[in-house]
């Protein structure tokens, strides 16, 4: 069974949300997505300044063998992107909770992150996939 954090939320769409206690959030794909995509070798960012709805697609992922849409588990606007992943997007296979994150947004709703699924939940959800 893949690594779930129990500090950070995730989306059914496998994408992790990080609460950073100011406003903003830090979002990346979970370890679960990164194993099913394979090696990844291609990450495409969101431009900074976007306004992102919950749901919106906001950039893709590589990987030798797929390329899967990401998707906006909360509602913002983009602070930060995480552009060490334009040289080296195998870094979301190494380290997809730690240095692979893929962008920083700014909340416009703080209770968009008490609908995504705690670890236990995304540990049940994964189940059922299977």
């Amino acid at each position: 069974m893949s690594s779930i954090p129990t500090e950070l939320r995730y989306a059914k769409s496998h994408e992790w949300t990080k609460d950073n206690g100011d406003g903003t959030v830090t979002i990346g794909i979970t370890e679960h997505a990164q194993e099913a995509l394979g090696d990844v070798v291609f990450v495409e960012l969101p431009d900074v300044g976007t306004h992102l709805s919950k749901g919106d697609e906001f950039g893709v992922v590589e990987s030798v063998k797929a390329a899967s849409d990401l998707y906006s588990p909360v509602t913002g606007e983009v602070l930060e992107v995480n552009e060490a992943l334009e040289d080296a997007p195998e870094s979301i296979n190494e380290s997809p909770y730690e240095n692979a994150w893929i962008m920083k947004l700014r909340l416009d709703n703080p209770e968009d992150l008490d609908v995504l699924l705690s670890a236990d939940g995304y540990k049940a959800f994964l189940e059922t996939e299977n």
